[in-house]
Protein backbone atom coordinates (compact mmCIF):
# COMPACT_ATOMS: atom_id res chain seq x y z
CA UNK A 1 0.00 0.00 0.00
CA UNK A 2 1.59 2.70 -1.06
CA UNK A 3 1.05 6.27 0.51
CA UNK A 4 2.25 9.54 -0.58
CA UNK A 5 3.31 12.36 2.22
CA UNK A 6 3.29 15.97 1.82
CA UNK A 7 4.76 18.24 4.16
CA UNK A 8 4.46 22.24 3.73
CA UNK A 9 3.36 21.80 -0.08
CA UNK A 10 6.81 21.12 -0.78
CA UNK A 11 8.25 18.38 0.93
CA UNK A 12 7.12 15.38 -0.95
CA UNK A 13 7.80 11.78 0.41
CA UNK A 14 6.80 8.07 -0.55
CA UNK A 15 5.87 5.39 1.98
CA UNK A 16 4.88 1.66 1.83
CA UNK A 17 2.28 0.42 4.42
CA UNK A 18 2.70 -2.68 5.90
CA UNK A 19 0.03 -5.47 5.94
CA UNK A 20 -0.71 -5.06 9.91
CA UNK A 21 -4.39 -4.05 10.85
CA UNK A 22 -3.15 -0.74 11.87
CA UNK A 23 -2.05 0.15 8.59
CA UNK A 24 -5.21 -1.01 6.93
CA UNK A 25 -7.00 1.41 9.48
CA UNK A 26 -4.95 4.30 8.50
CA UNK A 27 -4.73 3.46 4.44
CA UNK A 28 -9.14 3.27 4.96
CA UNK A 29 -8.77 6.33 6.34
CA UNK A 30 -6.77 8.16 3.32
CA UNK A 31 -6.50 11.02 2.64
CA UNK A 32 -5.46 12.91 6.24
CA UNK A 33 -3.93 16.10 6.87
CA UNK A 34 -2.96 17.33 10.18
CA UNK A 35 -0.96 20.08 12.00
CA UNK A 36 3.05 18.21 12.66
CA UNK A 37 5.18 19.15 15.71
CA UNK A 38 8.76 17.89 15.93
CA UNK A 39 9.98 15.94 18.95
CA UNK A 40 14.10 15.69 18.24
CA UNK A 41 13.91 13.99 14.79
CA UNK A 42 10.55 12.40 15.14
CA UNK A 43 7.26 14.14 13.13
CA UNK A 44 4.22 13.68 14.55
CA UNK A 45 0.60 14.52 14.24
CA UNK A 46 -2.99 13.37 15.32
CA UNK A 47 -5.25 11.88 13.28
CA UNK A 48 -9.25 10.68 13.66
CA UNK A 49 -8.01 6.60 13.28
CA UNK A 50 -8.31 4.49 16.29
CA UNK A 51 -6.27 1.69 16.80
CA UNK A 52 -4.75 -0.14 19.92
CA UNK A 53 -1.53 -1.33 20.21
CA UNK A 54 -0.44 -4.35 17.72
CA UNK A 55 3.15 -5.89 18.34
CA UNK A 56 4.35 -2.52 19.99
CA UNK A 57 7.88 -1.42 19.55
CA UNK A 58 9.78 1.13 21.59
CA UNK A 59 13.31 2.06 19.49
CA UNK A 60 12.95 2.21 15.78
CA UNK A 61 14.83 1.99 12.56
CA UNK A 62 15.14 5.93 10.56
CA UNK A 63 12.24 6.27 8.06
CA UNK A 64 9.91 4.22 9.97
CA UNK A 65 6.08 4.91 9.95
CA UNK A 66 4.36 4.65 13.23
CA UNK A 67 1.17 4.92 14.75
CA UNK A 68 1.47 6.39 18.89
CA UNK A 69 -2.63 5.14 20.32
CA UNK A 70 -2.85 7.29 23.37
CA UNK A 71 -3.23 10.37 21.36
CA UNK A 72 -3.92 8.58 17.49
CA UNK A 73 -0.56 10.11 16.10
CA UNK A 74 1.09 9.11 12.57
CA UNK A 75 4.76 9.42 13.10
CA UNK A 76 7.69 9.67 11.30
CA UNK A 77 11.24 8.41 12.51
CA UNK A 78 14.37 9.87 11.29
CA UNK A 79 16.86 10.25 14.65
CA UNK A 80 17.14 10.29 17.53
CA UNK A 81 14.17 11.74 19.86
CA UNK A 82 14.85 13.02 23.40
CA UNK A 83 14.00 9.41 24.92
CA UNK A 84 16.67 7.98 23.13
CA UNK A 85 19.39 6.20 24.86
CA UNK A 86 22.75 7.04 22.66
CA UNK A 87 22.30 7.47 18.47
CA UNK A 88 19.01 4.93 19.02
CA UNK A 89 15.62 6.50 17.64
CA UNK A 90 13.26 5.72 20.64
CA UNK A 91 9.60 7.01 20.80
CA UNK A 92 7.59 8.52 23.95
CA UNK A 93 5.98 4.92 24.15
CA UNK A 94 5.50 1.68 22.66
CA UNK A 95 4.14 2.68 18.93
CA UNK A 96 2.91 0.39 16.05
CA UNK A 97 5.17 0.44 13.04
CA UNK A 98 3.01 0.78 10.25
CA UNK A 99 5.16 1.25 7.24
CA UNK A 100 8.70 2.83 6.00
CA UNK A 101 9.69 6.10 4.02
CA UNK A 102 11.17 5.10 0.94
CA UNK A 103 14.63 7.68 -0.52
CA UNK A 104 16.22 9.61 1.76
CA UNK A 105 14.79 11.28 4.80
CA UNK A 106 17.53 14.43 4.73
CA UNK A 107 14.98 16.69 3.62
CA UNK A 108 13.10 16.28 7.32
CA UNK A 109 15.74 17.61 9.42
CA UNK A 110 15.47 21.17 8.16
CA UNK A 111 11.37 21.50 8.58
CA UNK A 112 10.79 24.09 11.18
CA UNK A 113 7.03 24.45 12.87
CA UNK A 114 4.30 24.64 11.73
CA UNK A 115 4.19 21.56 9.58
CA UNK A 116 0.85 20.92 7.40
CA UNK A 117 0.82 17.22 6.24
CA UNK A 118 -1.31 15.43 4.08
CA UNK A 119 -1.08 11.74 3.62
CA UNK A 120 -2.46 10.17 0.44
CA UNK A 121 -3.15 6.94 -1.23
CA UNK A 122 0.13 6.78 -3.82
CA UNK A 123 -0.10 6.41 -7.48
CA UNK A 124 0.35 2.56 -7.06
CA UNK A 125 -2.39 2.10 -4.79
CA UNK A 126 -5.53 4.28 -6.35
Amino acid sequence: MQVKIIINKDVHLTGILNETSTAQKVFAALPIKGSGKTWGEEIYFTSEVEAALENPREVLQAGEIAYWPPIKALCIFFGPTPASRGEEIRAAGPVNVIGKIEGSLNVLRNLKEPLEITITRGPSSL
